[in-house]
């Protein structure tokens, strides 16, 4: 008697559990639909500003970069996506002084979680917005950011 009890125990349970579950679908099926028509709408088409789609670097007002070649956001991210190759210089004092020689940015091993932004201490990096990466080649995913025409500025 106590294993016919507890099939229908079980019964009303599963039959309860795939009614709740008609019930999501069935709420689904009428909610009105919003389809974005991408590329069509390119033009109205708006992206939330927590977006990371690239990395670049920052500028100041006369055209230079800001970065100092420290190397924190290569140490820092995960994938070792970044690359940062320096040079030594001597100043007009006589000091020796480290400058960015190349910024090798690797865009197909990023997972875009914005450590190297964050840890950078001279605001040097930024994500953009600019979500459209598509290339045949994945060598074309390596980007030397130092440079100004490798950036979308």
């Amino acid at each position: 008697m106590g294993s016919l009890k507890n099939y229908f125990v079980d019964f009303g349970k599963g039959l309860w559990s795939l009614l709740v579950g008609m019930k999501v679908t069935g709420r689904e099926f009428v909610t009105p639909k919003v389809t974005e028509q991408y590329p069509e709408n390119r033009a109205t088409l708006k992206i939330a500003d927590r977006f990371r789609a690239t990395l670049t670097l920052q500028y100041d007002e006369e055209g230079n970069h800001r970065c100092i070649a420290c190397g924190i956001c290569q140490m820092n991210c995960p994938n070792h996506t970044i690359e940062v190759i320096s040079k030594k210089i001597e100043t007009e004092d006589g000091k020796s002084k480290r400058v960015l020689d190349d910024y090798i940015y690797n865009l197909g091993s990023c997972v875009f979680c914005q450590l190297c932004v964050n840890s950078c201490p001279h605001n040097a990096l930024a994500f953009t917005n600019a979500f459209e990466q598509a290339v045949f080649d994945r060598h074309q995913l390596v980007k030397h950011l130092n440079r100004k025409s490798e950036t979308s500025k």
